[in-house]
């Protein structure tokens, strides 16, 4: 019993460490957003290099996941986690102490870089403690779930909090010691490893043209709504993800020691939470795009009055990503994917029917349902890719399916985002349809979880 115990305090602090990279990774996706306007002022930054301030951190974090993730197999995962947080340490210094718009770009280029090597890293140390457990992988990846989720819902209350206090460079430097507690952590609970692939070297190719593909097609997605007057800069992008993509399958096909083996694409629940998390992510963040400008302009709310307005999706993820192991241990993840996905139709579907003048209180059903969807599947879905391949490839795999999420996020943003563009009246219309396809989108993700990943050992 002492044991135990022992051991499951032991699981709590690894869990703990490993929310904390999670969280502030997540957190500076969306604190900035809210500083935009000082950094503007205060380093004479235009609007083009506002954009960069905000997609240099994702288009680096996006792209260079999967490489980060082969990383921390072939290091060790406590060995990553930490050079992690050094790294995402280090760069958020820097940003803070930004002198210059371009230097602050770069700054957050390479924070976004750290943050690639956090996320796998620390999913697979979670991975690892939980030794094949299924119940305390399924209640870990929640917790973690949970932590990300919170996070990036609190952003733009964090970041406003800061800057009535402060001035915009705290947002940054507040890391640092969010940095500092996540590594003691790390290093006082989490066991050391050794390289789990230590003899597969370094597939050069593979790292270059992934994230050559990675770059063209997030860098092509972000710069399509500004079509036609941005063409050559698409058509350049999207010519770079064909080759890189091209180049990929056949150097990992022909590998002897490949980074991302393909045949893990031939196993239905590897394959299948891959596509049910580009779904996910491209119809829940493409959507939330559209309704926050359908808050601030259809209604006319301020900023601080549309973040608020989400505060019910934010305590909805937070109790659904808990309430995800116990039910997916009980129903098994096909199931629990399957349900969550048509429970968030569902709620897409509440809001394609949204009119210009639509009270608020109607929302708060699609707020309540969407955000409970998606938050028991998430977890399962997480928890279904882990079980899926061997443990020594835990961070190759989260580092996949972290980095078609992100795809798949600013796909919906792009896309949906055109459908918005616009006066008013076009938002309402771009809501709906954003609304309407989702659910069509979700239906399918539903249909995909319950054929491939039946069976699988979660």
């Amino acid at each position: 019993m002492a044991n135990k115990l022992r051991n499951t305090a032991s699981l709590g602090w690894i869990v703990a460490a490993a929310s904390f990279g999670f969280a502030i990774v997540q957190l500076d996706v969306t604190v900035v957003n809210v500083a935009l306007s000082r950094i503007g002022t205060s380093l004479a930054a235009g609007t083009a290099a506002l954009q960069w301030v905000v997609d240099g951190y994702t288009v680096s974090f996006a792209v260079l996941l999967l490489s980060a993730g082969a990383l921390a197999d072939q290091l060790g995962t406590r060995r990553a986690y930490l050079l992690g947080f050094a790294l995402f340490a280090v760069a958020s210094a820097a940003c803070g102490l930004a002198s210059g718009a371009a230097a602050l770009v770069a700054a957050r280029a390479a924070q976004g870089a750290a943050a690639a090597v956090l996320v796998p890293a620390s999913l697979a140390v979670l991975n690892r403690a939980c030794d094949g457990d299924t119940a305390r992988r399924a209640h870990a990846v929640g917790i973690w779930t949970a932590a990300g989720g919170v996070s990036i819902a609190a952003g733009p209350i964090v970041g406003g909090l800061l800057l009535a206090a402060l001035d915009w460079r705290s947002i940054f430097l507040v890391n640092l010691p969010v940095c500092a507690l996540g590594a003691l952590l790390t290093a006082r609970h989490a066991p050391a490893d050794q390289p789990q692939r230590e003899h597969s070297g370094f597939d050069l190719l593979g790292q270059l043209s992934s994230t050559a593909g990675l770059t063209g097609l997030t860098v092509a997605i972000i710069s399509a709504p500004r079509w036609p007057s941005v063409r050559a800069t698409v058509l350049t992008a999207a010519a770079l993800a064909i080759i890189g993509a091209a180049v990929f399958v056949i150097t990992e096909a022909r590998a002897t020691r490949p980074m991302l083996p393909l045949g893990f694409f031939r196993r239905p629940a590897f394959a299948a939470a891959i596509v049910f998390g580009v779904l996910c992510n491209l119809t829940y963040y493409g959507v939330m795009f559209v309704l926050s400008l359908y808050l601030q302009q259809a209604h006319g709310y301020s900023a601080l009055r549309a973040g608020a307005a989400y505060l019910p999706l934010t305590a909805t993820f937070i109790v659904s990503n808990l309430l995800s192991a116990p039910v997916t241990l009980r129903c098994g993840a096909a199931v629990v994917m399957s349900a969550g996905a048509a429970i968030a139709a569902l709620g897409f579907a509440l809001l394609s029917g949204l009119s210009g003048d639509s009270p608020y209180a109607r929302m708060l059903p699609a707020f309540a349902l969407i955000p409970f969807g998606m938050g028991i599947a998430v977890p399962a879905m997480t928890a279904s890719v882990l079980a899926s391949v061997e443990r020594r490839w835990g961070g190759t795999v989260s580092g996949a399916l972290n980095a078609a999420r992100q795809a798949g996020g600013a796909l919906g943003v792009a896309v949906f985002g055109a459908l918005g563009a616009g006066g008013s009246a076009a938002i309402v219309h771009g809501l709906r349809s954003a609304a309407g396809i989702s659910v069509g989108l979700l239906l399918a993700a539903a249909g995909i979880a319950g054929a491939w990943v039946r069976g699988a050992d979660t």
